[in-house]
């Protein structure tokens, strides 16, 4: 087989239907929209989710909650998380980028109290827990906020 002897599949080409050509070719006078009514006049038809009136499905559903266009998205991060840096080491946000704990600063970062730390760090961050920042204090680190 060569590039000039390809051709489509049996079936794979559909031909257009060509309307308004008489009354013989099956098309013609209406072109197949019927007679009167809404979707045989041009710009006819209704809404995506028109009902026929009937009251439509996305006003039916509760409606329940609310949600706040301030609301601030952190990343989060667990104080058993840290336990994998050195003693002495000042954890910021590009380190723990870098060690793969977050994947992108969204509002902030925040660190959350669960699981034990067992390392003296120094941890800069937009946000900590009440319970993380005892934990982080008790191991003899320091807490700061950015």
């Amino acid at each position: 087989m060569k590039l000039h002897e390809l051709k489509p599949a049996k079936g794979a080409k559909k031909s257009t239907k060509r309307k308004g050509l008489g009354l013989g070719s099956g098309l013609g006078k209406t072109a197949g929209r019927g007679h009167n009514g809404q979707n045989s006049r041009s710009g006819g038809g209704v809404r995506l989710s028109f009902e026929g009136g009937q009251m439509p499905l996305h006003q039916r559903i509760p409606k329940r909650g609310f949600t706040s266009k301030f609301k601030k998205q952190y990343a989060e991060v667990n104080v058993r998380d840290l336990n994998r840096f050195d003693e002495n080491t000042v954890v910021t946000p590009e380190l723990l980028i870098e060690a793969g704990l977050i994947k992108k600063i969204n509002d902030g970062i925040k660190i959350l109290g669960t699981g034990q730390l067992d390392t003296k760090l120094a941890v800069h961050a937009h946000s900590f827990s009440k319970g993380a920042e005892d934990k982080i204090k008790a191991a003899g680190g320091s807490v700061e906020v950015i």
